[in-house]
């Protein structure tokens, strides 16, 4: 346990992101570092990031972390400031004349690229970042997806982690079974609509690689009116190396060797809702062939752990495409200095670097924009801790000069308070109870602010 850094002058901190990785470093701050003032500024006029916002809707008891967050903006340290942008409210500069830490945890808000030649008549390809913020009600996603979309049979979606199974699942849910989450209406219409029957989720790598867990395939094998079915090519020699695999991926390819067993060898394809990982394949590229398009990949070997291309290929019809490739961050601030390469701004372990490549005290990162888009809450979580702790030795190791700051002042914006956040949720728990539902999300940043401020 880190020990609380020494009594004087108030220690002014600020974390830009009211996500998971800023909730946890505020948490971390205001229960090891005495003295402490801690301002968390959110771009949007509501908090929690990505768990209001990329948690699937069906998921409701991943979201109980909210509770935790709760507490902590509930701290008489800890201020809530919503519906102010670095950028476009304040600049880095201004953070760093006005605290004497700043923590930046802002996420990621942008794609990695697909980088495949696409026929220019093929207008149905999102990111699965665009389809989960659709039907998770984030401000201005509202119409990213239309009825259109989902006219096809075939969707293929190219990334196999457990957002790719999300994806998947919402496109094969029954409807009934999503009228009972927090989805959006909107999206419950478009998806009550949908006629996409045949989900495929492509990897380039193998059953022993998949990224996706074992709670997320559970699911998939249990959804009602939807069967799984995989290829058995994929999965020669993988029984004989179940007894050498760590427990969770041993546990994890059980479960799909136990699938691939109950499937039926019959000739005749399955009927109703499929769900199909297909393994060792990338894509190549999307062509038309007379009135269809066709999603054309690359068969591939392995090589240890790495997929080597082979000249075959293969092609599938689709109808609809989506990339689960991975989330990417942007640069917020010209000051930053930031890896365009890996989507993250450049740090060591958490401390911000200079241009020069030397850390530059007093300033930090946290989440998925010092790391990039990989773990879940708990791997944000830790790294959010240890960031918070870093901030504590810091303080007590003088590295960060205690002098007075008086924190930003932003009274000439529209700024959202923790009470006004409160307004909303409570509107949003109101309007969800006449439909049966945990809340009906606003998705207007109007109407947030007209319920908020």
């Amino acid at each position: 346990m880190v020990m609380s850094a020494g009594s004087g002058a108030v220690k002014r901190i600020c974390v830009v992101g009211g996500g998971t990785a800023g909730f946890y470093v505020t948490q971390y701050l205001v229960k090891h570092l005495e003295n402490c003032r801690v301002d968390v500024l959110e771009k949007l006029p509501v908090p929690f990031g990505l768990v209001r916002f990329g948690v699937a809707p069906d998921h409701p008891e991943v979201k109980n972390v909210i509770n935790t967050f709760t507490k902590t903006a509930s701290h008489p340290s800890v201020k809530f400031l919503g519906n102010v942008a670095l950028g476009r409210d304040y600049t880095l500069k201004d953070l760093r004349e006005n605290y004497n830490a700043v923590v930046l945890a802002y996420g990621a808000e942008s794609d990695r690229n697909l980088n495949i030649p696409v026929d220019g008549e093929f207008r149905k390809i999102l990111s699965a970042r665009q389809f989960v913020a659709w039907y998770n009600g984030y401000p201005g996603a509202e119409n990213v997806v239309t009825a259109s979309h989902l006219q096809g049979r075939t969707a293929a979606i190219i990334g196999q982690g457990n957002v790719a199974v999300d994806v998947a699942r919402i496109l094969l849910s029954p409807i009934d079974q999503l009228r009972k989450t927090d989805i959006t209406d909107y999206a419950l219409e478009v998806l009550a609509a949908s006629k996409v029957e045949n989900v495929a989720m492509i990897g380039r790598r193998g059953p022993l690689q998949a990224a996706f867990t074992i709670k997320e395939l559970r699911e998939m094998l249990k959804l009602p009116g939807c069967q799984t079915t995989w290829r058995p090519e994929s999965f020669v020699g993988i029984k004989e190396s179940i007894s050498t695999l760590p427990r969770p991926r041993k546990r994890l390819t059980e479960l799909m060797l136990d699938s691939l067993s109950k499937q039926s060898p019959a000739m005749a394809p399955p009927s109703g809702r499929v769900f199909s990982p297909i393994f060792f394949r990338s894509p190549k590229c999307v062509r038309r062939s007379g009135n269809e398009f066709i999603l054309d990949l690359i068969v591939n070997e392995l090589q240890g752990d790495k997929a080597m291309a082979t000249d075959a290929t293969e092609s599938l019809p689709i109808d609809l495409l989506l990339t689960s490739i991975g989330y990417s961050s942007l640069k917020e601030d010209s000051q930053l200095n930031f890896d365009s390469k890996k989507g993250i701004i450049s740090n060591r372990d958490g401390r911000v670097l200079t241009n020069s490549q030397e850390i530059d005290p007093g300033l930090y990162v946290s989440g998925w924009l010092a790391t990039g888009p990989t773990g879940v809450i708990l791997t944000t979580m830790n790294n959010a801790f240890a960031v918070g702790q870093m901030i504590c030795d810091d303080f007590k190791e003088k590295k960060i000069k205690e002098e007075d700051k008086p924190g930003i002042n932003l009274s000439h914006k529209d700024v959202v308070s923790w009470s006004g956040w409160e307004k909303i949720d409570q509107e949003e728990v109101r309007r969800g109870s006449k439909v049966g539902k945990p809340r009906e999300k606003i998705v207007s940043v109007d109407e947030m602010l007209k319920v908020g401020l």
